[in-house]
């Protein structure tokens, strides 16, 4: 039976068609949409919250998008062990429901930033990073205005007691700088999973780096992971 990755759409995602197509035609994955409405999960085997303005980023970045009836079933799908991968605003989202710990700060210079960065991977540890090397520096895209990710000092300590922080900001030979965290994320923090290692949430756009013609095939990395360990396609 072939693996399926399902993309969830909500109201205003605007990078859902960029998840479809670096799964469908860049890694030749069976791949289909997800309203927002839907809540059966059951053929699905790996699950993309996509990035973007769910119901127009209103109150907060993902505070809408956490209500809709397909949450309860990303919950349970991930509480199953099911791999879930949230990009930008799914990563916001996934915060604001609970599945990961944190919450995210307007960028610290109050500007959305939209340009290529360079993230160090921190653990290997999760579905999503276990064909990378701990130290290896990925050039990815990031766009957001909402990325500061912030978490109070226990919390910190709890990430990095069990091994969650999974890619932090740096420069391009993997020096943590005050100018590459350019967002002000605590600890330079771009990305984080849940103790389990099945729920990745991240700022940068691995979707947008899947071919060298955009600037950069690094994002490819990030779903060689998982699909060798789902042995999907």
């Amino acid at each position: 039976m072939s693996k399926k990755i399902g993309v969830i759409v909500f109201p205003g995602s605007n990078c859902d068609h960029d998840a479809y197509h670096a799964m469908k035609h860049v890694m030749n994955a069976e791949t289909k949409f997800l309203w927002h409405k839907d809540t059966d999960l059951t053929d699905i085997d790996l699950l993309i919250v996509p990035g973007g303005f769910s119901y127009g980023d209103y109150l907060r970045s993902g505070a809408i998008a956490r209500f809709s009836p397909i949450m309860n079933s990303v919950i349970e799908y991930a509480e199953k062990g099911n791999p879930v991968l949230g990009i930008c605003n799914g990563f916001q989202i996934l915060l604001e429901s609970g599945l990961l710990p944190g919450a995210m700060l307007h960028n610290e210079k109050l500007r959305f930033v939209c340009k290529n960065v360079n993230i160090r991977v921190e653990s290997t540890r999760s579905l999503f990073t276990t064909s990378m090397k701990k130290g290896q520096v990925i050039n990815i895209p990031v766009s957001h205005g909402e990325g500061n990710y912030f978490i109070d000092d226990d919390g910190l300590t709890s990430l990095e007691e069990n091994d969650q922080i999974a890619f932090r900001y740096c420069d391009q030979n993997g020096n943590l700088t005050e100018e590459s965290n350019f967002n002000g994320s605590v600890s330079a923090i771009a990305g984080i999973t849940n103790k389990e290692g099945n729920v990745l949430g991240m700022m940068p756009h691995p979707e947008r780096a899947m071919e060298k013609v955009l600037g950069s095939d690094d994002g490819k990395l990030f779903f060689d992971s998982v699909f060798d360990r789902l042995q999907i396609a």
